[in-house]
């Protein structure tokens, strides 16, 4: 299965999701420059973390006009698989890919540390691979991670399985002292109603290796590469 990482200025975690990809997982993958307008022939997409743009307006604003963001929306429209991460997450929410927005975190720093992350749906392209209710431990690293959207959205998300991490404590409970940025209803990622694009704060390219602290990372990628081999029949 091959992977496309996409590179704005100011990403810093286009590397990291690469040497993932390429390194931990075993899989092609190659950049796409931002100016790009086509992906190419790769089978899924990564938008990943940093500060595109220097996050000037808001987070992910200006991203989200890159040409290469209209070949992402027609890509994703076909049923392509993407997955944003913590300023790929902005990026799909201020590109409409996803509902909802990423707001500045309630105590207002930059929050960088592991947390834990409960898989309130397995059955997922990009979750397969893991269990029903299983608890994560994937790093975050962001200053404006907290989740919010309108009563209406987060009760569709919910009844329609589309919240797929929520942060927890160790027992596995949504508590607020567990969540590190104030999002609402404990939500760390969420996938839209077709279920091929996922968005997530916390950064699972980061523990794809033990050496890291954490491999449950490579979870959500080993899921996307099963979705891929059997959407080609093998």
């Amino acid at each position: 299965m091959k992977f496309g990482v996409l590179v704005f200025p100011g990403s810093n975690c286009d590397q990291d999701a690469f040497y993932a990809i390429q390194e931990d997982l075993k899989q092609p993958v190659e950049y796409i420059w931002h100016q790009q307008t086509s992906v190419g022939d790769v089978d899924a997409i990564i938008v990943p973390g940093g500060f595109s743009y220097g996050d000037y307006l808001r987070c992910g604003a200006v991203a989200r006009f890159s040409p290469v963001m209209q070949a992402v929306e027609a890509f994703a429209q076909q049923g392509g698989l993407v997955i944003g991460v913590c300023n790929g997450f902005q990026i799909l929410c201020e590109a409409h890919l996803l509902p909802g927005a990423l707001i500045r975190n309630d105590c207002l720093r930059f929050v960088c540390k592991h947390v834990k992350l409960k898989v309130e749906n397995a059955s997922t392209q990009f979750t397969q691979d893991c269990q029903p209710n299983e608890i994560l431990n994937i790093p975050i690293a962001h200053g404006e991670g907290k989740y919010v959207a309108d009563e209406d959205t987060l009760q569709r998300l919910n009844a329609n399985g589309q919240v797929m991490f929520r942060y927890v404590d160790a027992s596995g409970n949504p508590t607020e002292q567990a969540n590190p940025n104030g999002s609402a209803q404990n939500i760390a990622g969420i996938c839209n109603e077709k279920f091929n694009v996922l968005g997530m704060m916390p950064h699972p390219e980061r523990a794809c290796n033990i050496r890291l602290g954490s491999k449950d990372g490579i979870k959500l990628f080993t899921s996307m590469v099963r979705s891929g081999i059997s959407a080609l029949g093998k």
